[in-house]
């Protein structure tokens, strides 16, 4: 049986904070592979600074194009809106047999884990690996701290966001040490975020 940590996220646009905490895991952990999964754009919700889905897609190849244990994942692409993780997860267990799947995901995702769809189910079948985040005030005891499949790992905090990168592009600021040089070159003479 493969282990494989499934990392979701927009990734619009990938950066070095994501293959630092990528890298980290598969080195700190019994992970086989890491599968960056690239949520599609919520087709309800119109968010103009989104790229498109085979963009984010592409950058995220891109970046990941020199780490062998790391894969780029569109399953959601093809999957009924709106994702809920817990489907994802049937239907890459049903696709992938010989594979078992963790969940990676930040500390404030864990705070709020009970609110999503079948959480209980989600937990007791899948190990979740939390990395930490800074916050500016304590976040609430997760309802599944004590779980045994609750995995912490005490990766580098990389104050890095998205978020940043794309305010910074609209600005003409220079991001390239923020960005896989191969992002970068993606991303530099396009009008992608401006």
């Amino acid at each position: 049986m493969k282990k494989a940590g499934l990392f979701f996220g927009s990734f619009n646009p990938i950066h070095i904070g994501h293959l630092i905490l990528a890298n980290y895991i598969l080195e700190n952990s019994d992970m086989n592979e890491l599968w960056f999964v690239v949520s599609p754009q919520n087709p309800f919700k119109e968010k103009k600074s989104l790229l498109r889905d085979h963009n984010r897609l592409d950058m995220v190849q891109l970046a990941i194009k020199n780490y062998p244990r790391m894969k780029a994942s569109n399953v959601e692409f093809s999957l009924p809106q709106p994702n809920y993780t817990i489907d994802t997860l049937a239907y890459l267990k049903e696709k992938y047999p010989n594979y078992a799947f963790s969940l990676i995901m930040g500390e404030d995702n864990l705070a709020s884990l009970h609110k999503w769809k079948n959480a209980y189910l989600l937990v007791d079948e899948h190990q979740i690996i939390v990395y930490p985040r800074l916050s500016d005030e304590p976040l609430p005891e997760s309802k599944f701290e004590q779980h045994p499949n609750i995995c912490r790992i005490n990766a580098p905090i990389i104050e890095i966001s998205a978020t940043e990168i794309r305010r910074m592009i609209k600005l003409n600021k220079n991001v390239r040490p923020m960005l896989p040089p191969e992002v970068f070159e993606y991303l530099d003479g396009s009008s992608f975020y401006k």
